[in-house]
């Protein structure tokens, strides 16, 4: 394992880190615990129900790599892995040619769902990072409970949007 602050090149080089997954943070590998089943059940259902409602233009990605663009070139720089970001068409095919990640400008929306041990850096640092980022939208998914969808406001029963694009869903439909 590497030590000390780290790029978001230098990140990138080090391919999958076992165990669990990581992301990048100010410089910092961040090692994050497996989702649980209940988590990755809602995640793929989520991720689903935003794939049938894409407009030309849009892809759904799950679990990939984002680079924030917090930090210049050479600097320590931040990188999340959100549980679905849905992208601009042609951002893929940039990665692979250029052998990069996904920038931040890629994204149109991300989507944190929220478990019990996530929910202080879901609902306070990676909305402060995405915010930082420029991403126009950040949806908030809470299983625990009541499902609830946070985007501008809490939404409990159906979620309902237009932007980034026409969206509506059962929220019980996640459990």
């Amino acid at each position: 394992m590497p030590t000390g602050l780290l790029t978001v090149a230098e990140y990138a080089a080090l391919g999958e880190v076992e165990p669990g997954y990581t992301e990048l943070v100010e410089g910092r590998l961040l090692f994050c615990p497996s989702s649980s089943l209940d988590h990755n059940v809602a995640s793929s259902q989520l991720a689903m129900a935003i794939y049938t409602a894409l407009p030309p233009g849009l892809e759904v990605l799950v679990n990939t790599d984002l680079d924030l663009g917090l930090a210049s070139a050479g600097e320590p720089g931040t990188v999340r892995r959100p549980d679905i970001m849905v992208i601009r068409a042609g951002a893929r095919r940039r990665v692979r040619d250029e052998g990069r990640l996904l920038r931040a400008a890629d994204a149109v929306l991300v989507v944190e769902v929220v478990t019990p041990e996530s929910e202080r850096t879901d609902r306070i640092h990676k909305r402060t990072d995405y915010a930082d980022a420029a991403i126009p939208h950040y949806w908030i998914v809470d299983i625990s409970g009541t499902v609830s969808v946070t985007a501008e406001h809490t939404v409990t029963g159906t979620f309902r949007t237009t932007e980034p694009f026409a969206f509506e869903l059962d929220l019980s439909r996640l459990t």
